[in-house]
């Protein structure tokens, strides 16, 4: 039923100063910094057309021509993603809110419902689950305004079983949470971080998680729930599962389970959130838009329901760290000074369990924090898929305008107020969640979380903001979300290749951003920021090519690709590398991060972009091909014993035969075996150094970031190495190109 309250357009609270913003201070060097640097690269280009016409006019051959061709090449990519990429740093700014100055009465307090999405219980633990469910469900918010909906796109019995336990566990967490104060209110978080804590009460409830715990392993672990649940009440709860003949992830009807309801459920006085279990329906004849359109159905689905003004966007694995975030959200959708067109408030992602070092570049300060930060100053920062609060009725059409949905009850103007359990609420609820719903409507196209993309957070926040709505990003100093990031090499480069797909998905749209966005947006620059997003696959060009090319040159004795030593050009070249790796270090650590972990981030960027985005661009052609097609793939949050110490010992995960680690394990080969030709050349063939620096001190850089490589190819015995498999099969590629190579030169 409606939970009461007033729109947020309307409130107006009166007191202290809610919001606060200011200019980032380095913003004048970096416009100073990016004119010289710009100059740097014009007089490049021309020293490369200038080569390009003096070879061809001489009787240079034909493979130099080339050669300096393909350098040109990799060089425009590289000055337009970093053209691109100085869109962030124009007028980054940051933010501030004042929650306590928050005087608006709790009965003024908008409705929110949480939205939760999960996809696979065996690579998202339902205890995981739970955790991020609990404490949302713990926020310092009205109880009876708070709603939480969770989507299980793989309608598992094991999910709803376990949120089934998490209710009953949800009657003495969230009184105790309160009641104490609490600000760990993910039960794994806190009783990790006060195990020695023991007063009786503590005990007693860390007791209770255990046994939860437990049971909630155990059905995992079987597979199956049976002897877990009262044989009473499994018949009406999980009917649908044992009368659906056929009924699998990916071929089953709508499930809607109300398993608490405020108007009902209380213990010993105390008022209980809304929790609903929803998996939408799924055939295999029917498209089903992966994570998008399971928040679209969950939008649906809780406006039969609750239809909070506020909508909370929540992955299953980003547990809530801070009790008072939906307060601080407020500060920005009540204060009278933003923009009214304020469309959502965007948390930063931060994640727990990442080594000291951060060898996979896990807590992604370039894209988050900086980008984040960068894009506020404009029109504010892109959707990033979690931790995000909405105003509903922004999935309704751009500032001042509806579009209007098939049903009343599910607009944002709709008003409930019937039981979420009665008989017209549930049929709705179901209706709307059945997977021909959105035939022939606007549903992903107009209306909700936009469609075309595996990328549904960037391509929906960027397609708002061409609407006319605008964003916020607010990073208190106590992360608002905590979650579990990849520990493993391979779900890492997996996670970035599935984004790359997703991107391009965009770019290759009538909605890419050079061309839509620069025409439908208010900013120019912003738009630039979603180009540069969008075209992030390209890096691989460049970086395929510089890992390479030059390598190969080297190793067949060819030395006219750079200027020697004694060259002026040189100069050039040094300061281009120099400046750009000196301004990402200076970022870096001014964001709050270190030197080491600057390392780290550049090493994997690099793997990035000669493994994960050409694989991209691969699979993104067989699709459009038709030759073939590759689904969802959930990132696992499971976490191996021996996989987690040399996780926090920061030693690099390989362990599968993926072919992901193929180009990489080609380009540490080749750049070592450039790195000892070039060192023969010069000690036993007595070769100039000059001649041959610039592809040594490549090849050097090479070997250095190839370092865990090498370790995992040749000194490492534990289950981590590389596998001998993609050792070989590098091998041979490299041999096959240098002969390649050795014929062309």
């Amino acid at each position: 039923m409606s939970k009461g309250g007033i729109s947020v357009d309307k409130m107006q609270p009166s007191g202290g100063v809610l919001h606060t913003k200011s200019a980032m201070r380095p913003t004048w060097l970096n416009r100073i910094f990016a004119a010289t640097y710009l100059t740097s690269i014009f007089a490049l280009l021309f020293h490369h057309c200038r080569n390009i016409i003096s070879t061809t006019d001489s009787t240079t051959d034909r493979t130099t021509t080339s050669i300096t061709i393909i350098m040109l090449v990799a060089d425009l990519v590289l000055a337009f993603m970093w053209t691109t990429r100085q869109a962030f740093r124009m007028s980054p700014i940051r933010r501030q809110v004042f929650p306590e100055n928050l005087t608006v009465e709790e009965s003024e307090y908008p409705a929110l419902d949480v939205f939760v999405c999960t996809a696979d219980p065996y690579k998202e633990p339902p205890i995981g689950v739970v955790n991020t469910v609990l404490s949302l469900m713990a926020y310092d918010y009205p109880t009876e305004k708070l709603s939480v909906y969770v989507s299980d796109d793989g309608g598992s019995q094991l999910t709803l079983f376990a949120l089934m336990e998490a209710a009953q566990f949800a009657k003495r967490w969230l009184p105790y949470c309160k009641d104490n104060n609490i600000l760990d209110r993910s039960p794994e978080a806190y009783f990790t971080s006060h195990a020695n804590f023991s007063p009786a009460k503590h005990n007693q409830i860390k007791v209770m998680y255990e046994r939860m715990k437990m049971r909630i392993s155990n059905v995992v672990k079987r597979g199956s729930i049976d002897g877990y649940v009262p044989d009473e009440e499994a018949p009406k709860v999980f009917a649908k599962w044992n009368s659906t003949p056929g009924f699998t992830s990916q071929n089953h009807p709508t499930i809607v389970q109300v398993i608490m309801e405020t108007a009902i459920e209380k213990d010993n006085g105390n008022l209980m959130p809304n929790l609903v279990y929803v998996s939408r329906e799924k055939s295999k004849f029917t498209f089903h838009n992966y994570k998008a359109g399971a928040l679209n159905v969950l939008l649906r689905v809780s406006a039969t329901m609750t239809n909070a003004p506020v909508v909370l966007t929540q992955d299953c694995d980003m547990f809530s760290n801070d009790p008072k975030t939906p307060l601080r959200a407020l500060c920005y959708f009540t204060d009278s000074k933003m923009d009214p067109n304020l469309a959502l408030v965007q948390f930063p992602q931060s994640f727990h369990g990442i080594d000291k070092d951060d060898i996979y570049s896990a807590e992604l300060k370039d894209l988050i924090v900086h980008n984040g930060s960068g894009m506020d100053g404009l029109l504010g920062p892109s959707y990033m898929g979690s931790g995000a609060f909405f105003r509903r009725n922004i999935f309704f059409g751009g500032p001042g305008s509806y579009i209007p949905a098939q049903s009343s009850e599910i607009s944002p103007r709709h008003v409930g107020n019937k039981s979420l359990n009665s008989e017209e609420v549930m049929t709705l609820a179901h209706r709307v969640a059945g997977c021909n719903f959105e035939a022939q409507t606007k549903w992903g196209s107009e209306i909700g979380f936009r469609y075309g993309s595996l990328v549904e957070d960037y391509n929906t926040g960027y397609r708002i903001q061409c609407q006319g709505w605008r964003s916020v990003f607010c990073t208190p100093v106590r992360p608002a979300f905590l979650g579990s990031s990849p520990i493993t090499l391979h779900d890492m480069l997996n996670q970035s290749k599935r984004w790359c797909k997703g991107l391009l998905d965009v770019t290759f749209s009538k909605y890419n951003p050079l061309l839509f966005g620069v025409r439908y947006m208010k900013n120019f620059i912003q738009a630039i920021c979603f180009g540069h997003y969008a075209f992030w696959p390209i890096w691989s060009i460049p970086l395929m090519i510089y890992s390479f090319l030059p390598q190969l040159c080297l190793i067949n004795s060819s030395h006219d690709i750079f200027p020697k030593v004694t060259d002026p050009w040189l100069l050039l070249y040094v300061f281009l590398f120099l400046g750009s790796y000196a301004q990402e270090l200076i970022e870096y650590v001014t964001y709050g991060s270190t030197a080491k972990r600057w390392w780290n981030n550049q090493r994997v960027w690099m793997m990035r972009s000669i493994s994960s985005f050409p694989f991209a661009l691969f699979e993104y052609i067989q699709e459009r091909c038709g030759i073939s097609s590759f689904g969802y793939n959930v990132t696992s949050k499971v976490l191996e014993s021996e996989q987690s110490k040399r996780n926090a010992e920061g030693i690099f995960e390989f362990g599968v035969p993926s072919p992901l680690f193929v180009p990489i394990t080609m380009a540490a080969i080749i750049n070592l075996w450039a790195l000892v030709r070039g060192m023969k050349l010069v000690i036993l063939r007595n070769e100039s150094l000059e001649d041959v620096f610039v592809q040594m001190f490549l090849s050097g850089f090479g070997v250095l970031n190839c370092w865990p490589m090498y370790e995992a190819m040749l000194l490492r015995k534990d289950k981590g190495k590389m596998p001998l498999k993609i050792t070989l099969i590098s091998t041979s590629l490299v041999w096959l190109v240098y002969l390649v190579s050795s014929s062309a030169f």
